[in-house]
């Protein structure tokens, strides 16, 4: 999200309402929840579609992210901790053009590039709690308890 405000997007969060606060902390345009009905949400907010969505989450609201994209829109997804298996109308898809990407990492320029960044100043990790390695297992429970936003950093 932080990127693409330093690259001059206007970003919309979607997320349930125990995690509104995060995203605004680090400067959302807006935030709708993600039990809201999208398209009403975004409207409500000034945005009637959007051109990428970068989806952590998948599972029910595939369908619903495919909607609101603009022709040529992209969506690309990195994550699917509401669900792996989707269902969608294919016809979405090929009727405006539109590009779904996999991704679970970016080049090593790329994270070079964004640990300089963060190095700098210019970027916030946000990170939601730090555990020991022999606490994994507490990790591990806070993880499935997906109560928090950000990551979970394990140190050795």
């Amino acid at each position: 999200m932080q990127i693409a405000k330093a690259r001059g997007a206007r970003v919309v969060a979607v997320a349930g309402a125990a995690k509104h606060a995060a995203p605004r902390e680090v400067g959302e345009d807006a935030v709708v929840a993600r039990d809201a009905e999208l398209p009403a949400a975004l409207a409500a907010v000034g945005i009637e579609e959007v051109d990428v969505v970068a989806d952590v989450v998948a599972g029910p609201s595939f369908g619903d992210l495919l909607g609101v994209l603009a022709p040529l829109g992209r969506y690309v997804v990195a994550g699917a901790i509401a669900g792996p298996l989707v269902e969608t109308d294919l016809r979405t898809v090929y009727l405006r053009q539109l590009t779904l990407f996999g991704s679970s990492f970016g080049t090593h320029e790329d994270f070079a590039a964004v640990v300089d960044l963060v190095g700098r100043g210019m970027f916030r990790p946000l990170v939601a709690g730090r555990y020991p390695l022999a606490e994994l297992a507490t990790a591990q429970k806070h993880f499935v308890s997906k109560d928090f936003v950000g990551k979970l950093v394990v140190e050795p």
